[in-house]
């Protein structure tokens, strides 16, 4: 039996709380995560789950009033969240890049391309000179397959559309060689024929690079479409994880099986869409126990008392007291 490859990232135990004027959020609420070496991890749940907090909170990039207020994220035996604040503006880019859902809102609109990403190469001391950074420049967008790089790098933001700006952000996370890249909903603002051109683009690059990819998506079939693992969240917490294909075609915690039966399905004739029963979750008010036990069909009385911790149920872990050993 083959080994399977070491983490290049471990979270442990994170949590990232809000204090508002209306109470303290709890976004991300104990999440323990392993990115394997040169593996895609699909970080995978609806709007409100505590996802694209997650990613944040492993860059600490989280926006105020956000503090991290607990847990460990381990990158090559170091604790990110123990590193001084200049250590870590070191580490962003060269270690682990971020690539984010509305490219247009990243860029600035008063500079053009050429700038921008040589400022960044600039940040990362990864060309001396202007001709080497230029150089570097026209490097980057040709694999992300941009066509007439020259124009692009000349160009500013609103001159471009959302497909060319996201290849844009692609390049400036390459721009330092990163181990790891996090993609938060990468493909989410654009249309489908394009979403499809940058999925491809990502795998390409996953594989030519030898990278780890934390992609964060609500979309399942993308999550099918790109991910070796795959880790389900909800309320904060991670409900389900383990190999990307036993969890989408196998769901064992009860919040998967119903997100999974909202996909909706191709058919000759017309279906009305599943959707799951109760109100979305209020992270200001959270349930004392299971989270996803006010909407949960196989709720019991202890699911409402305590949260459930994540079980081993053969090549996986579940959170959901179904799969407790009997006594």
């Amino acid at each position: 039996m083959i080994a399977a490859p070491a983490a290049v990232l471990r979270v442990e135990n994170l949590q990232t709380r809000f204090s508002t004027a209306r109470g303290v959020v709890r976004a991300v609420d104990g999440v323990s995560v392993e990115l394997r070496a040169h593996r895609v991890l699909a970080l995978l749940g609806e709007s409100g789950s505590g996802k694209t907090m997650t990613g944040l909170s492993i860059m600490r990039l989280v926006p105020e009033p956000g503090r991290i207020v607990g847990g460990q994220v381990w990158f090559k035996e170091r604790d990110l969240l123990g590193l001084d604040a200049e250590s870590m503006r070191e580490l962003r880019g060269s270690g682990i890049a971020m690539v984010f859902q509305n490219p247009r809102d990243r860029l600035d609109p008063a500079f053009t391309i050429e700038a921008q990403l040589a400022e960044v190469l600039r940040l990362h001391r990864v060309s001396n000179t202007r001709a080497a950074a230029r150089d570097r420049c026209l490097e980057l967008l040709a694999e992300v397959q941009i066509p007439e790089p020259e124009r692009v790098l000349k160009s500013h933001p609103h001159e471009l559309s959302g497909g060319l700006l996201q290849r844009v952000m692609i390049a400036m996370a390459l721009s330092a060689s990163p181990d790891i890249l996090i993609a938060d909903e990468p493909t989410s603002s654009l249309d489908v024929t394009i979403q499809s051109e940058i999925l491809d683009l990502l795998a390409t690059l996953q594989r030519t690079r030898g990278m780890s990819v934390l992609f964060i998506t609500h979309d399942i079939q993308v999550a099918r479409q790109v991910a070796d693992e795959v880790a389900i969240m909800y309320g904060g917490h991670i409900v389900e994880r383990g190999r990307a294909d036993e969890v989408l075609d196998r769901p064992l915690h009860p919040y998967t099986q119903a997100l999974l039966q909202c996909v909706p399905r191709v058919t000759e004739s017309l279906e009305r869409l599943n959707t799951i029963s109760g109100q979305p979750l209020n992270l200001r008010e959270l349930p004392p126990g299971c989270r996803f036990a006010p909407r949960c069909p196989y709720v019991q009385d202890r699911c409402r008392r305590a949260v459930p911790p994540l079980l081993p149920v053969k090549e996986r872990e579940v959170r959901c007291v179904l799969y407790e050993e009997p006594a």
